[in-house]
């Protein structure tokens, strides 16, 4: 009797692990503060736990059951699967892993946005203005935050915080401003029928972080392509140029002579006649002092470039660029050539395999010239794919070994060279003291021709030297030009196409040397996908899925029970 009264006393006894257990967690959870008291309840309560399942088990053989080894092996796949559940969501908080399966990947930042977060300068933040949260502007902003610490973003109820948004200058719900430091920037206004957009939010970003702009002239007075708004047209390209923080303004070297010495860059986009000697000329000194340039030249012209571009060892081919297997991916035919291999170069580094085309173009040769550093930028596919066609009033394309040129071919090309100042490389000789009248010569003394001694009684004067060519302020600059075989990539309709604005964007950020911006693909417009019915087409649809569909399920039905019957 005593044995077991003994045995039930350390029974009892034992339960008191699990009451101690739950006064350190109340003691802890309610006080907040886990100190030496919750602890002391915790750790006893576990010791005396773990001593009465160690003794019960002795005293049954209970770890020798197999019920007892089942619900063990249960217990450990139980915990083993949550602990991976764990692991599975402690790892979902710290990192990001997403699949964007949209055509055009709506819901995943383009490089250059992701980019240019990645690099800000100093905190930015994006104040929207409306009292509802849309969740698509949340998700957009959330993969901007994502990017970096710096940026964060708040929605505000205009009327909750009305100083807020006198502050902003709010007129309406739905507005959206970008502040950095000092700087307030209306992004835009979102609505039910328009929301966030990440090519404004990228764009006023690049604005606000971006304090110096480059001025950009585009040459006028040759038939280039025109600025405002027409047909083949490259206003869209001009805009997007001003989003990049970019002035642009026409340029008639035929009034000035000179290219402005503000000038970033120059760009000649798709002249259809000759420039004069002079003009050709001012291109050159600019390029000469460290300017640069964009030429977009289209088959069958000839600007009168060539000397220009002979100093660079680039030759325009007068033969049109095939391209039998991209042309009709396009809806262009085969004279527009399909690129998707680009070089290793700063403007097309994150192109990948990406599509870019170029309806008429022409190919380029490129040879090696001393102080010139040449980089492709295009590439078309190789033989049969493509080859440079001779005869361009064919209407049927047919590779002629004699006349054409085999694939790949390059229409683009990237061009650096440096520039050294005179001043600074050339040493100007001190002027000599002038000769007596007696002695001197019309003739100007020839270099070897020894220098007058001094008269005797005169006290020796320290010879002339050529003074050193001194460590000069002026320090080498660089050149930089970028030739493309076409121009029609660039208008209106185009420009907005796959690559094709990245090509021109990126070409006029390299030239104007701004290497503080990111040269990236730039976000795209999601595409329209609605569906425009008349009135008969919505009829039939609606007589097909409410009376047809339904009677020919049912016809189906009936023959099925027909044959079992």
């Amino acid at each position: 009797m005593k044995i077991v009264a003994k045995k039930k006393l350390w029974k009892y006894l034992f339960w008191l692990g699990p009451f101690l257990i739950a006064v350190g967690l109340t003691v802890g959870l309610v006080s907040e503060q886990w100190g030496l008291i919750p602890l002391v309840f915790l750790i006893t309560g576990i010791v005396i736990s773990g001593l009465g399942i160690i003794w019960q088990s002795y005293e049954t053989n209970w770890w020798k059951r197999r019920s007892t080894q089942a619900g063990t092996n249960a217990l450990v796949a139980t915990l083993a699967v949550l602990t991976i559940l764990g692991l599975i969501n402690f790892l979902g908080t710290r990192y990001h892993l997403r699949a964007d399966l949209t055509e055009a990947q709506l819901f995943t930042l383009a490089p250059q946005s992701r980019e240019l977060v990645r690099v800000l300068p100093q905190p930015v933040k994006v104040w929207v203005f409306d009292v509802n949260q849309n969740p698509q502007d949340r998700e957009l902003l959330e993969n901007y935050q994502h990017q970096s610490s710096k940026f964060k973003y708040e929605y505000i109820d205009p009327q909750a915080r009305p100083g807020l948004a006198e502050k902003f200058g709010v007129k309406d719900y739905g507005e959206v401003y970008l502040e950095s430091g000092d700087k307030r920037q209306l992004v835009q206004t979102v609505n039910e029928n328009e929301r966030l957009s990440e090519i404004r939010l990228t764009s006023r970003l690049q604005q606000l972080t971006n304090s110096t702009t480059a001025k950009a002239y585009l040459l006028q007075g040759h038939g280039e392509r025109q600025l405002s708004p027409a047909k083949g047209a490259i206003s869209q390209a001009v805009q997007a140029l001003g989003d990049k923080s970019f002035t642009t303004s026409p340029l008639n070297l035929g009034e000035t002579s000179k290219v402005p010495e503000d000038a970033a860059v120059v760009i000649v986009a798709g002249p259809k006649r000759g420039l004069f000697e002079g003009e050709v000329k001012a291109l050159q000194e600019y390029l000469n002092r460290g300017g640069n340039l964009l030429l977009m030249i289209d088959p069958n012209t000839d600007p009168k470039l060539n000397s220009l571009l002979q100093e660079w060892g680039v030759r325009l081919d007068n033969r049109l660029a095939v391209d039998v297997s991209g042309g009709s991916v396009v809806g262009l035919g085969p004279a527009a050539p399909l690129v998707t291999e680009y070089g290793q170069h700063p403007i097309t580094k994150d192109f990948g395999n990406g599509n870019s085309f170029y309806p008429i173009a022409r190919p380029l040769e490129i040879t090696s010239v001393p102080g010139v550093e040449a980089t492709p930028l295009l590439r078309t596919k190789a033989y049969p794919n493509s080859w440079a066609e001779s005869d361009l009033q064919s209407e049927k394309l047919e590779f002629n070994a004699d006349k054409d040129l085999k694939g790949p071919l390059t229409l683009g090309v990237a061009l650096s060279r440096k520039q050294t100042p005179k001043s600074a490389s050339t040493p100007q000789p001190t002027p000599s003291p002038l000769p007596s009248p007696t002695t001197q010569s019309k003739a100007s003394p020839t270099p070897s021709a020894p220098p007058a001694s001094p008269a005797p009684s005169a006290s020796p004067a320290p010879p002339a030297s050529p003074t050193p060519s001194a460590p000069s302020s002026q320090t080498p600059t660089e050149s930089r030009l970028v030739v493309l075989g076409n121009s029609e990539f660039t208008t209106d309709g185009l420009f907005q196409q796959q690559l094709n604005g990245d090509v021109f964007l990126n070409s006029v950020t390299w030239l104007s040397q701004q290497d503080q911006q990111p040269l990236s693909i730039r976000p795209k417009e999601p595409k329209n996908r609605r569906i425009t019915l008349t009135t008969t087409q919505g009829n039939v649809l609606i007589l097909s899925s409410l009376l047809l569909l339904p009677l020919i399920g049912f016809a189906i039905a009936v023959i099925i029970w027909w044959k079992r019957r």
